[in-house]
């Protein structure tokens, strides 16, 4: 797999590159003849509405193969109990390109509590059930019942984070690869433009599918291992006598070694025999080997089989695949399902500076596809004013997506860039007041801020680069934030920028000056900040830093605000049931929010999504930011089933009095009474407000017992059994 791939803009065009760039890309067949198209090379099927702009994954991908010659199509949210809307366009020519869309369609249509969302964001008219559950898998079944023998490339963030076997929240199991579910030819994990390009290209010079096996950033499924590679077997944990002799690669960058210990069956040593079979599998402790065969060396995680039995081991396979997502060291990963093996290539280099400027400014209409009218679709009307800066987040957040899906490294867009599009915005995007509503991404202020050896970078297996320290090997220094926050408000009818994007507090305070430019000119009011809990039990498992460093950070956002003569607030976000977190340690928040007289109207609970490593924990018990094994692996506890859940999310609103009744029962537990009372100092009053009605317990169950899991207090399963048997006679 080449190391310096073709740039973006580089690759020779496809013969239809002589039509024009259309307004916006082809929905229907009446469009295709208005463009003088008889076919589309490329067809992209999506969860979310159509909207061209370039924070909407389907239409980056559809104008960056427009770029390079190819006509594509889209199919939004089409009806997917049958195929009639999935031949809307006709048959492509090259393939099928399908995505759930901006999100995964089960966050997308649950919320953490199993219940179905009615609103959608990425739907005109803001309507829920606008896409099928698992959106990828049925979308793609679909298109091979339209068109059979058409190659189907799966992708976008549902794809990402199911490319192996990953823990379903939704059916509480463990699933195989989304691969195999939707008889795809390929996945593509991550920001895919440098794969597609490729893939695209290679399509249409003839190669077939099957063969396209050399792509970063993409998987696929084998039934045979190809010749001369070498098989780092770590399908296990711990192996027979003593394993601490055996170092670690998580902490040696260099070494090929399995942190487990495991010792493989077949391990000779002997350089001259691997030539004679297809794979063969190796000591790992076998340096010879390890230089041998660099770059053709793969590691073989345990089989979904094992891990779909086996928390531990499940625990451990996502360690492994977290450990390895550095484009500059990542080796292939494999995983068997049955009788096949799901082959994953390391991820794409990332985007140069020119390249993610060339992605960028291509000819977005900028606007949703005219066929929703006048209907709004708030996905859109949130960031119609907004500019995307950077891709990447080196925080490395365990409960968090961005990471698996877009990389640690940060891809930056140029200054010119940026103060472009923001006149665009200004001069093109009806409705703009003169108001940019964020300059930002998935972290307000990492752009431009890397690694500064290029060679550390390369060799670099850290989790996160700033948890549980910022490594001295980063460049934090935002200067560059604050000249072009400069610029951008100096524009000609442009009155004033925002920052909406989340902000990384614990970098910001390594340079004053921006938290001053930030506070002084950027904030609307209220800034909003994630410390995420208190407590340093959740926090480590997080990788979040502690309350230390928001305090610094609040204290110097007061002293600029006054400063600056300004009444502004911090508005902190806080995780309920986090794994490693216990009753106690909501209670301590709770107490904190109390005192520092916060009242949370809406407020976060964990959402285990497939492949997070906070989400390893949450269905092991194990804790995969350490060495995994049976033996002496860390154990970590989680709020399980809504009554606990439900506990810790009531903490997080202790002022909220219909959860007073939950919260006196779970002090009692705890010996904390003492919270119980009026005084400022204690959590929640002793008594319910005379105007409040208690919520009707289900029959047979007092309220504490359908809550809590508690059982009832004597006396009261009899008052439960009666109101159950009225309730019944009613309905």
């Amino acid at each position: 797999m080449p190391d310096t791939p073709n740039a973006l803009y580089d690759y020779p065009k496809f013969w239809a590159e002589c039509f024009d760039p259309a307004p916006f890309l082809p929905t229907t067949r009446a469009e295709m003849d208005a463009l003088g198209w008889d076919s589309c090379d490329i067809i992209i099927v999506t969860g979310d509405a159509y909207v061209d702009h370039p924070s909407f994954g389907m239409a980056v991908i559809g104008r960056v193969l427009e770029a390079q010659g190819f006509r594509v199509g889209i199919i939004a949210q089409p009806d997917w109990t049958d195929k009639t809307d999935f031949q809307t366009l006709g048959k492509p020519n090259l393939f099928f390109g399908v995505a759930a869309g901006n999100m995964d369609s089960m966050i997308n249509r649950y919320t953490a509590d199993h219940k179905i969302r009615k609103d959608d964001a990425y739907t005109p008219g803001n309507i829920g059930g606008k896409r099928p559950d698992r959106a990828v898998t049925v979308y793609a079944q679909r298109c091979r019942e339209a068109y059979k023998g058409i190659p189907i490339i799966i992708g976008s963030i549902e794809a990402s984070l199911r490319r192996i076997a990953h823990y379903d929240y939704w059916s509480n199991t463990v699933k195989r690869s989304v691969l195999l579910d939707s008889k795809a030819d390929m996945l593509l994990y991550g920001n895919a433009e440098r794969a597609i390009v490729e893939l695209a290209h290679r399509l249409s010079r003839g190669e077939p599918i099957a063969t396209l096996q050399d792509i970063r950033g993409t998987a696929f499924v084998r039934k045979t291992m190809p010749d001369g590679w070498l098989e780092i077997d770590s399908t296990a944990v711990d192996s027979p006598g003593t394993v601490e002799t055996i170092p670690s690669p998580y902490e040696d960058t260099s070494d090929l070694r399995d942190a487990q210990g495991t010792q493989p069956p077949c391990s000779t040593g002997n350089t001259e025999s691997i030539e004679e079979r297809a794979v063969q599998v190796i000591d790992l402790s076998d340096r010879r080997l390890k230089r041998a065969f660099k770059d053709k060396s793969f590691i073989r995680l345990p089989a979904y089989e094992q891990v779909k039995n086996d928390p531990v081991l499940y625990a451990h396979a996502s360690r492994i695949l977290h450990l390895e997502t550095n484009p500059g060291n990542a080796r292939p990963l494999v995983q068997r399902h049955g009788n096949r093996d799901v082959w994953l290539n390391p991820p794409p280099i990332p985007l140069s500076t020119e390249e993610l400027d060339w992605v960028f400014e291509q000819p977005y209409a900028r606007a949703p596809h005219p066929s929703y009218g006048d209907a709004k679709i708030p996905a859109w009307e949130m960031i119609r004013f907004s500019v995307n800066i950077m891709r990447g987040c080196f925080g490395g957040c365990t409960f968090c997506s961005i990471t698996e899906h877009e990389g640690r490294i940060i891809q930056s867009r140029s200054e010119d860039s940026i103060i472009r599009e923001v006149e665009a915005i200004r001069d093109k995007t009806e409705g703009f007041t003169g108001v940019i509503s964020d300059l930002g991404g998935p972290t307000a202020n990492m752009w431009r801020l890397n690694c500064k050896s290029k060679e550390i970078e390369e060799s670099c297996k850290r989790l996160s680069c700033i948890y549980p320290s910022i490594c001295k090997n980063l460049d934090t220094d935002q200067t560059p934030l604050i000249h072009l926050y400069r610029r951008a408000r100096d524009l000609s009818g442009v009155k004033k920028i925002l920052i909406a994007s989340g902000l990384r507090y614990d970098l910001a305070v390594e340079t004053p000056d921006y938290v001053r430019e930030l506070v002084t000119h950027h904030v609307g009011g209220y800034l909003k900040i994630a410390p995420e809990h208190t407590e340093q039990g959740p926090l480590s498992k997080m990788m979040k830093p502690g309350m230390g460093t928001y305090d610094r950070f609040k204290a110097m956002f007061e002293q600029y605000s006054r400063e600056a003569g300004k009444e502004q607030y911090l508005i902190p976000y806080f995780i309920a049931a986090h794994p490693g977190t216990s009753v106690e340690d909501m209670m301590n928040l709770a107490l904190w929010l109390k005192q520092n007289g916060f009242r949370a109207d809406q407020v976060q609970t964990f959402y285990p999504s497939p492949m997070a490593m906070a989400t390893a924990m949450y269905h092991s018990g194990r804790n995969p930011l350490r060495r995994v094994s049976r033996k002496r692996g860390e154990a970590v506890e989680s709020a399980k089933g809504l009554n606990a859940r439900r506990l810790h999310k009531a903490f997080l609103r202790y002022h909220d009095p219909d959860n007073w009744p939950l919260l006196r029962q779970a002090l009692k537990d705890l010996g904390r009474e003492d919270l119980i009372g009026n005084r400022k100092d204690q959590l929640i009053p002793r008594f319910q407000p005379r105007n409040w009605v208690n919520k009707k317990p289900k029959p047979g169950k007092s309220f504490l017992t359908q809550h809590t899991g508690l059982p009832p207090r004597p006396g009261s399963k009899k008052v439960s059994q009666r109101r159950g048997k009225a309730g019944s006679r009613t309905r």
